[in-house]
């Protein structure tokens, strides 16, 4: 099954800490966003493989847009 890891708030990509193919476990921190110049993690909601990465560091993103799909393991 697949969970899908969301924005929490509008901002900026600032960096992704995972790539395709990466094991990870629930809240590790896989994307830090940026808004109004301060860093917010984004944490994995299961353990699993990161299947799909759907931003670049540097895209601007809405709060609730799909950032990665986790297969869950």
């Amino acid at each position: 099954m697949a969970e899908e890891v969301k924005a929490h708030i509008t901002g900026t990509v600032w960096k992704i800490e995972v790539e395709v193919g990466d094991e990870v476990e629930e809240d590790d921190e896989v994307v830090i966003l940026e808004s109004m110049k301060m860093e917010m993690p984004v944490e994995a909601p299961c353990d699993g493989v990161i299947k799909e990465i759907h931003v670049e560091e540097g895209d601007a993103v809405d709060e609730d847009e799909v950032l990665m799909i986790i297969e869950e393991s």
